[in-house]
């Protein structure tokens, strides 16, 4: 379970996250939604420990990530293009990542066959950089990185954003069977629709603040269009 304690993000006056607390059971789907500038983003890289928020304490399955590495053994994430290796082949990062996960080559090019409907013929074997891919491409690339190994916990910042819409189909398959199979998913977007396909909850925050916690229902799309309407 993650449990999120008095969290709070000041820079200098302004105050751009503060979260009484939030429990997040293992294996539930958990959506964030917001306006820019809502802390999502800030929210994700405190639970991550990119970010060292200014008050509070966050647990992840009874880690405090501020106090040790022990929660990175488990978890993942893909925020942005940044946690890719730009001069890297996408297959070279791949391996990369399976080899700080244990992993022999054999095993990832195993793992990555799931993906290959995901992937379209557009990431592997094209002899290119990942920092020549598009953006869409990134984002398929660093998703996938984030799923090997088997973690308990991913995190994945606006996952929908530059997919085409088969794409978007695809993910949200492969974010249902890892909740599925008891993986804890965090998912983070601008697309309503898209996250209450996915996220069995989903918390709505607003200047930092959580205005609303939801458990997914067929009202939660509307529910959530209605606010952002007023």
């Amino acid at each position: 379970m993650i449990e999120i304690n008095n969290i709070t993000k000041k820079y200098s006056k302004d105050t751009v996250l503060d979260v009484l607390k939030l429990d997040i059971p293992d294996g539930q789907t958990f959506g964030l939604v917001g306006n820019n500038g809502a802390g999502k983003t800030t929210l994700f890289s405190c639970l991550l420990d990119l970010v060292k928020p200014t008050t509070g304490k966050i647990t992840n399955n009874g880690v405090d990530v501020k106090e040790s590495e022990e929660w990175k053994k488990f978890t993942t994430a893909f925020l942005d293009e940044s946690f890719l290796i730009g001069y890297l082949l996408p297959e070279e990062y791949f391996y990369f990542i399976g080899e700080l996960r244990g992993l022999r080559k054999k095993q990832i090019d195993d793992f990555l066959l799931k993906f290959e409907e995901f992937f379209n013929g557009e990431i592997i074997g094209k002899k290119k950089y990942l920092r020549d891919l598009s953006k869409g491409n990134q984002k398929k690339a660093g998703i996938v990185a984030a799923l090997i190994g088997d973690p308990k916990v991913v995190v994945l910042d606006e996952p929908f954003a530059n997919l085409d819409p088969s794409t978007q189909i695809r993910l949200k398959q492969i974010i249902k069977e890892l909740s599925s199979s008891g993986t804890t998913v965090l998912v983070s977007s601008h697309d309503l629709q898209d996250v209450t396909e996915v996220c069995k909850r989903i918390v709505l925050l607003e200047k930092g603040k959580v205005i609303n916690d939801i458990n997914t229902s067929n009202k939660t799309l509307s529910e959530l269009e209605s606010y952002f309407k007023s």
